[in-house]
């Protein structure tokens, strides 16, 4: 089974400065694309479940490679 990895830049609200990243995994279904879109809505679940992190930016790689879209 191939894997897209969703990368998150995470900060603690309470802190802005205080970042780190964090990897949500992903079946390969349609590739980076498909990630792209998906996205939004996986990120919107994330953050429901961590309300004390806000999410700064994200992208869609392949787990081997830096590779985005």
């Amino acid at each position: 089974m191939d894997v897209i990895d969703l990368v998150l830049t995470i900060c603690l609200v309470s802190d802005p400065s205080s970042c780190r990243e964090e990897r949500l995994h992903f079946e390969d279904r349609g590739g980076i694309t498909n990630c792209l879109f998906l996205a939004p809505t996986e990120i919107a679940k994330w953050s429901e479940e961590h309300p004390k992190l806000r999410v700064v930016r994200w992208k869609c790689v392949y787990p081997t490679g830096e590779t985005t879209l």
